[in-house]
Order: structure tokens, then C-alpha cells, then sequence
């Protein structure tokens, strides 16, 4: 029984949490593709600034894909019975944290990696300091 909620974990709830995982990898890779693209087109670009293009190019389908699934996933809730209430609270919650987390943590994550690698490369000058001009701040 799931904390807070009263629902069983049953085969109904797995297959929630697996089909959450597959619409948050989908939505996280069609982002970095977006980015992979723009990287080539703009080379003179900033990584941030590719981020955020690639962000606001992605941002309509990503919120029209997940809001269509959501609008689905709560009438499942309300409508569906109780045997099919578990399924949809899952997915209803899971779609919520599945766009924040594709929208807002995978691309700040790549960032903090893109500067992390930039200073770990960065060479040591005479006083001991590390030159090195990071992406973002």
C-alpha cells in the first residue's frame, strides 16, 4: 500500500510507473535531439543559449502532448472505477513530474556536466588559479 494514498502497488501501478518512465525518456530525448540539432545549425551560440532555444522550439509540442495525456489520465481517476483509480493517480501524478523533470532538471543537468568538464579541462595558470570561461553562471 503506497503511503498517503491508500492504493495497492499491483501490476496496474507497475505498469503506470513503466509507461511514466517511457513518456519522460521520449519527451527528455526529443529535447536533446532539438538540441543535437542546434548545436550545427549555431555553432556560434553559447550552450546556454542553444538550451534555451532548443527548450522554447520543444515547449508547445511537449505541453500539448503531455496535457492531452493528462486531461485522459484524470478522467481515468475520476471516472474509471477502482480497480483503474491506482492506474490513474499514477499516471496523473506521474505525468506532472515527468514534464518538469524533462522540461526543467535533464537540461540543467547536461549544463552543470558541459561545465564541470569545461573546468576539470581548464589549465592551471602561474598563481594557481584556473582559466577557464564557464557557460553559464
Amino acid at each position: 500500500v503506497t503511503p498517503f494514498t491508500n492504493f495497492d502497488i499491483d501490476q496496474n501501478m507497475i505498469a503506470a510507473l513503466l509507461t511514466l518512465v517511457g513518456l519522460s525518456v521520449n519527451d527528455t530525448v526529443v529535447i536533446f535531439d532539438r538540441m543535437r540539432e542546434n548545436q550545427k545549425i549555431y555553432r556560434t551560440m553559447s550552450m546556454q543559449e542553444i538550451m534555451n532555444k532548443s527548450l522554447n522550439q520543444t515547449l508547445s509540442r511537449t505541453i500539448i502532448t503531455s496535457g492531452t495525456v493528462f486531461i485522459v489520465t484524470i478522467i481515468l481517476f475520476l471516472f474509471g472505477g477502482e480497480v483503474n483509480r491506482g492506474f490513474g493517480f499514477a499516471l496523473t501524478f506521474g505525468i506532472i513530474t515527468g514534464t518538469y523533470s524533462s522540461i526543467y532538471i535533464a537540461s540543467a543537468v547536461v549544463l552543470d556536466y558541459t561545465n564541470w568538464r569545461l573546468a576539470k579541462k581548464a589549465k592551471p595558470t602561474v598563481k594557481g588559479k584556473t582559466v577557464y570561461e564557464p557557460i553559464a553562471q
